[in-house]
C-alpha cells in the first residue's frame, strides 16, 4: 500500500501529500520518483492494464513536501498547464525564515537565472541575457526564538524561487542547505511546506482547494497552535 496521502481524487485529477526528500520525477540520483510511485499505486488500486496515465503539470524541490496535483487525463493535463501559464492557480506556502523581516507584508520582485553547473539559481539583473521575473508575496504570520512563520503566495513557478527570493531579501529558509549555507546546520530539513492548493477544476469549473499541514516537528512545532486557514 502506497504511504502517501491522497487529499482529493476524482477520474480527471489526482491531489496528494508529496513526502519530502522524494523526488517529483526520474532523476539522475535514480531514486523512486513520485510520478512513478502513483502510476504504480494507480495501476494497483484501479486494476489498470497496460501504462497509466499520469500528467506532471508542476513541481516542488526534491526536499520540499505538500500539496500537489496531477492530471489523471490528457484534457485535464493540458487544461491545469495552461492554468499554470496564466497563473490562475493559487499556490500558497508555509516556511520559516531566519530572522524577522521588516515588512510584515511584502510583494517581492526579482530576475532569477539558473546556472546548470551547479543547479543553482541566482538574482541578477533585469538585464540579464537569461533572466526571468519572478514575483511572489508574503505574510509573517508569527515570530519565535529568532525565526518566523511565513504565509508565501507564489505569483510564478521558477526554479527554486521562493528559497532564492527570501535568501534575497536576508531572511534564508531554516534548513535551506544551499541558500542558506552560513546560518544552517549540515542535516536540517528545509522548513518551506507547499501548504494549500486553489483551482477551478478543469472539467467541472467547480472551485477547489485542498490544504496540507507540515509534520509537527521543529521547527514547524514552534508554533504548535497552527491551524487550517
Amino acid at each position: 500500500m502506497l504511504d502517501i496521502s491522497i487529499l482529493y481524487e476524482d477520474n480527471h485529477l489526482l491531489m496528494v501529500e508529496k513526502p519530502v526528500n522524494i523526488p517529483v520525477q526520474a532523476d539522475s540520483s535514480r531514486d523512486k520518483d513520485l510520478l512513478t510511485m502513483l502510476k504504480e499505486d494507480l495501476k494497483v488500486r484501479h486494476q489498470k492494464p497496460g501504462n497509466v496515465y499520469l500528467g506532471l503539470v508542476h513541481r516542488l524541490d526534491r526536499p520540499v513536501g505538500g500539496a500537489m496535483v496531477f492530471a489523471k487525463t490528457s484534457k485535464a493535463a493540458s487544461r491545469l498547464s495552461d492554468m499554470i501559464r496564466r497563473q490562475t492557480i493559487e499556490r500558497r506556502y508555509l516556511a520559516v525564515v531566519h530572522g524577522t523581516p521588516k515588512l510584515k507584508k511584502a510583494e517581492l520582485v526579482h530576475y532569477l537565472y539558473k546556472g546548470k553547473r551547479k543547479n543553482q539559481v541566482f538574482s541578477v539583473s533585469p538585464n540579464h541575457s537569461n533572466a526571468k521575473k519572478a514575483v511572489l508575496d508574503y505574510e509573517v504570520l508569527a515570530s519565535k526564538k529568532g525565526m518566523s512563520l511565513l504565509s508565501v503566495n507564489l505569483h510564478t513557478g521558477r526554479p527554486h524561487q521562493i528559497r532564492v527570493q527570501l535568501s534575497e531579501t536576508g531572511h534564508p529558509l531554516f534548513g535551506d542547505q544551499k541558500y542558506g549555507q552560513h546560518l544552517t546546520v549540515p542535516g536540517e530539513q528545509i522548513a518551506l511546506w507547499a501548504h494549500a492548493l486553489s483551482l477551478e477544476h478543469p472539467v467541472r469549473k467547480e472551485p477547489m482547494d485542498v490544504q496540507s499541514l507540515p509534520p509537527n516537528q521543529y521547527p514547524w512545532n514552534l508554533w504548535r497552535d497552527m491551524k487550517r486557514s
